[in-house]
């Protein structure tokens, strides 16, 4: 195996929904894998668009979201290193359920749904994998829209700070977050107005601190005094 197949093989087997298979199916997934890269700003791809190839992201973070009628925006999701998505691609040809745009520079590896999906009729517990991190990614969904229904905005965008803080590993202090107020806005389903009060608060009480399109969280812990 070469360096470059080694890299693809290292960076699947740390998707959580691939995790588990053995090297072999990893290295077989991989062979169909082709690296992509896009600029900061960038979509990957957009709503409605047709359905071909999912993504595994191996550097920068990228943000699914969908639009209203009025052209306000909902962030669905944020992804970063070792996150896979677009995932439906390898089940079926159906148009794209959202948009995913490379919040900074994205590099991912890149999967054919045809591809794949041969793979899957050769190794059905694969399929079973991906079926069951469909699932998961539904119930989490569906867990962070009703939690909002309930939630302040205060407690919202706490929430979602928690979980940017999550993303970027063990939990330790000073957490910096590639982030601006209007994503943290989008993500918790508020104003930006709204968030960036809340996020002023959180400053004066030195649990965060802001710069241009960049937010590090110094106590996460106590992100959760604001939770409820």
């Amino acid at each position: 195996m070469t360096a470059s197949a080694q890299e693809r093989v290292s960076l699947l087997s740390r998707v959580p929904v691939l995790a588990e298979l053995p090297a072999e199916d990893l290295e077989r997934i991989s062979q169909v894998a082709h690296p992509r890269r896009f600029a900061a700003g960038e979509a990957v791809f957009r709503e409605d668009d047709a359905s071909s190839t999912c993504y595994v992201v191996r550097s920068g973070r990228a943000r699914a979201v969908r639009e209203h009628a009025d052209g306000r925006q909902l962030a669905l999701a944020t992804f970063g290193p070792g996150d896979i998505f677009g995932e439906l691609a390898m089940f079926d040809d159906e148009r794209r359920s959202a948009t995913v745009e490379a919040i900074e520079p994205l590099e991912t590896l890149a999967i054919l749904g045809s591809e794949l999906r041969r793979c899957m009729e050769q190794q059905p517990r694969l399929a079973i994998a991906l079926a069951a991190s469909l699932a998961r990614r539904l119930r989490a969904t569906n867990e962070r829209l009703a939690s909002q229904s309930f939630q302040t905005v205060q407690s919202r965008v706490a929430t979602v700070l928690g979980q940017l803080v999550e993303q970027e590993g063990p939990a330790r202090s000073d957490v910096p977050l590639t982030v601006t107020q209007a994503e943290v806005a989008q993500l918790a389903g508020s104003s930006r107005e709204s968030a960036s009060r809340f996020l002023a608060v959180l400053e004066r009480a030195g649990v965060i601190s802001q710069g241009r399109g960049r937010l590090t969280v110094h106590d996460p812990e106590a992100l959760r005094n604001y939770v409820y």
